[in-house]
């Protein structure tokens, strides 16, 4: 790639929280057959945590992160991003808001690509367990996004273990209680489990940090690393196609 053109470059706007973003740098660097620098994937990234809480916002008690989303995602369209990414889940409760403000700019949808890896690994009439804040499950956003053609039934926290297990190990993810964090989401994990989950989305960008597949009772659906695969297969074939001969 010249280091001019940057038509392959992956604007990353993230975080949200500053752990789970580098978790997805790694898992986009993991995606990448590379043997050499200069063959990965070139990424600009927006790291600004003061986002306002997007949980709250949805909730209607504090301030929307509307304004700070589209601040780093200009910054990122300027810099000479020709894809924007986010990898946080509950921030794609405006997704639609920050397309329309940048129509120019082509955005990856996270809950699209761990769908579609749920379809292939579990099958498309799997009976799924979701892990992911309140807000997320609240509105939707992964049932409403159902692959067409696909029947995937879906199984949720209850409002206890929501209480008590999966806000409070997500929090404690963020907090930098990594231990106490996991145990709080495996006994969620294993309360879908009992109940008759297939497999498990981690629809929390939090979640993979401590939720790993040798740490889970289910197969997992990993969002983060289904994200990092689209954007590195995006970057990899624009830059296949300006290889070609004019």
């Amino acid at each position: 790639m010249d280091v001019s053109d940057s038509s392959q470059l992956v604007g990353v706007l993230g975080g949200m929280g500053p752990a789970a973003t580098l978790d997805f740098l790694h898992k986009m660097l993991a995606a990448t057959p590379a043997r050499s620098d200069q063959e990965h994937v070139p990424v600009l990234v927006a790291s600004i945590p003061q986002v306002p809480d997007r949980t709250a916002a949805f909730r209607g008690e504090g301030a929307s992160p509307l304004p700070a989303l589209l601040a780093s995602a200009r910054r990122l369209a300027e810099g000479g991003a020709g894809l924007l990414v986010m990898p946080c889940n509950t921030a794609h409760l405006w997704f639609d808001e920050l397309q329309a403000a940048l129509p120019d700019l082509p955005m990856l949808h996270l809950v699209d690509a761990a769908l579609a890896e749920a379809v292939e690994v579990a099958g498309p009439s799997a009976r799924i367990g979701l892990l992911a804040t309140d807000a997320t499950l609240a509105a939707g956003l992964y049932p409403n996004r159902t692959p067409a053609g696909s029947a995937l039934q879906w199984l949720m926290p209850t409002a206890g273990e929501m209480l008590d297990a999966v806000m409070p190990g997500i929090v404690a993810v963020k907090s930098g209680e990594l231990e106490r964090g996991a145990g709080l989401l495996r006994r969620a994990a294993d309360a879908l489990a009992r109940r008759g989950a297939q497999a498990l989305v981690l629809g929390c960008t939090e979640i993979p940090l401590v939720l790993t597949r040798d740490r889970s009772p289910l197969p997992v659906i990993d969002a983060t690393a289904a994200l990092a695969r689209r954007a590195v297969a995006w970057s990899l074939a624009r830059r296949a196609a300006s290889a070609l001969p004019a």
